[in-house]
């Protein structure tokens, strides 16, 4: 919940610095917070760290992740809106009919490898080495980014208006896509020591969205669209001063409920 207070802080402080100088750049904003669901092309992942004076460095190839939603805990606990994979959206117009924005875009996701696959390994643990199909189980080997894989994006987006009635628009199609930074969370467990590690910049993403908007009043949205991107993870933390690096493609849908402010 810290984070998140921090997050609308920063905006805040984006949209006053902006606002001062809206007569010459931007023709109003808008604002967005919705939730989402992932899926994630395999992975190679590539550990270097030391645990307990032992080194471990090896790469498992080819692991299978899943997404957690966590959308049952809104109906658990309501006021915890940012336990579950969120988004939320900042854009400011450059243009009077609105159909041209830059949007710092937010997308809180989980990324977490499946325990106890059989997958192909290969590296060193202290002295042994290996390179043969293993199953790691989760007190071995356990890897997620579970208080966020956390994909920051500056998008260029294009709407283009499909229906209005006499007042205003009603339904508009649009597409964005940009690229960023990665600020993930590492949880991971080696040799059974775990870490939960803190906040760092880590990689870089890319990613494109395409959907449609619904205007339920002249203010108010709704939007849906679907997101494909990549994601490299450089430079993540693991156990101790160690680092781990990998890489994946992801396929995400996203809901989101949004308000225009126009100037």
């Amino acid at each position: 919940m810290k984070k998140l207070i921090g997050s609308v802080l920063l905006s805040g402080l984006i949209f006053t610095a902006t606002a001062q100088k809206k007569s010459k750049l931007i023709s109003g904003i808008y604002l967005q917070w919705g939730y989402n669901t992932e899926w994630y092309t395999k992975s190679n992942i590539h550990f270097n760290t030391v645990v307990d004076g032992v080194s471990h460095n090896f790469t498992i190839f080819k692991a299978k992740a899943h997404d957690r939603s966590d959308m049952a805990a809104i109906v658990k606990q309501p006021t915890q809106i940012s336990i579950p994979q969120y988004n939320y959206r900042l854009g400011f117009y450059l243009n009077k009919k609105h159909t041209r924005a830059i949007e710092i875009n937010y997308d809180h996701t989980k990324y977490i490898v499946y325990d106890n696959q059989v997958l192909r390994a290969k590296g060193n643990i202290g002295n042994n080495y290996f390179d043969k199909d293993t199953a790691f189980t989760k007190y071995e080997m356990h890897f997620e980014h579970t208080n966020g894989a956390n994909f920051y994006q500056v998008n260029y987006v294009q709407q283009y208006e499909l229906k209005r009635n006499a007042k205003r628009q009603v339904f508009t199609a649009l597409w964005k896509a940009g690229a960023g930074i990665l600020i993930p969370k590492t949880d991971i467990t080696l040799s059974s020591k775990r870490v939960d590690n803190r906040f760092i910049i880590a990689g870089y993403c890319f990613g494109a969205e395409g959907g449609a908007r619904w205007y339920i009043s002249r203010k108010l949205f709704f939007e849906g669209t679907a997101k494909a991107g990549f994601a490299n993870y450089t430079n993540a933390l693991g156990v101790g001063n160690g680092r781990v690096n990998h890489s994946f493609g992801y396929f995400e849908l996203i809901g989101t409920i949004g308000y225009d402010i126009n100037f």
